[in-house]
């Protein structure tokens, strides 16, 4: 009695791929070795540049974090509400960094590079602001170094600090948004969105829930955040003007 060769149906061999395999004839399966598109593979040649947005967009993160904790101080200093409206003025950078994109965009320096024309300065702005600002923020909070002394929290003052240090990180924004299409591959562009949501998320972090922590535990004042963000900024915005050359300074 003869044997028949059973031939694999339609329905076996749909089975088999989408198991990732393929059956022989002997009806042994033969695996198929897909290989599947890697994120850090993608990303050969543009790691340190995601690490370098990613940091710049935590930095423009910090002084809205510390924005966000101002109304809990307020509040602890029986502050009217009426007062701490007006303190929400200093949100508004962020909405409206619209009406000066186009300048930060046009107008730059094509030797130093095209969104280091802006990057830079801002950065030591933002630097030298938060130093300064460590030097009176304690006055303006309504904290005294003299227990006999009673202070009352300056709101219009800290409304104006914190509506210079947004728009200065507003014009960050701009810029390192700008430069992420350069800095990277055009097949990775879509990157920078994640290094700015989850960047800016974690220095929000950092500059609110960190600080309001610290503060909480008596670890750290407003003052020394502040003056430690300060020399931070300081510190890595010279590094990036001297070590880090922008490419592309004609591309959009």
């Amino acid at each position: 009695m003869e044997k028949t060769e059973e031939k694999p149906t339609d329905e076996s061999a749909a089975i088999g791929k989408e198991n990732g395999s393929v059956p022989s004839k002997n009806n042994e399966t033969t695996e198929i070795n897909e290989e599947k598109p890697s994120m850090l593979k993608d990303l050969d040649g543009d790691k340190m540049h995601v690490l370098i947005l990613f940091f710049l967009y935590i930095l423009q993160g910090i002084p809205l974090g510390l924005k966000a904790s101002i109304p809990l101080i307020l509040t602890n200093r029986d502050v009217p509400y009426k007062e701490q409206a007006t303190y929400s003025i200093s949100s508004y950078p962020f909405s409206m960094k619209i009406l000066w994109a186009p300048i930060v965009d046009s107008l730059f320096i094509a030797r130093f590079g095209r969104r280091k024309s802006w990057l830079v300065p801002v950065q030591y702005l933002i630097g030298i602001v938060m130093l300064i600002s460590s030097q009176y923020v304690t006055r303006l909070i309504g904290d005294s170094d003299d227990p006999e002394e009673t202070l009352v929290p300056d709101v219009a003052s800290l409304t104006a600090m914190f509506f210079l240090l947004n728009f200065l990180a507003a014009t960050q924004d701009v810029a390192v948004d700008g430069w992420a299409l350069t800095m990277l591959d055009p097949k990775n562009v879509g990157y920078a969105s994640t290094c700015n949501s989850v960047g800016q998320t974690t220095g929000w972090c950092l500059g609110y829930i960190l600080y309001t922590t610290l503060e909480g535990y008596g670890l750290v004042t407003l003052s020394q955040f502040l003056l430690f963000w300060g020399i931070v900024f300081l510190i890595t915005t010279t590094g990036i003007a001297v070590l880090k050359n922008e490419k592309n300074t004609h591309a959009v």
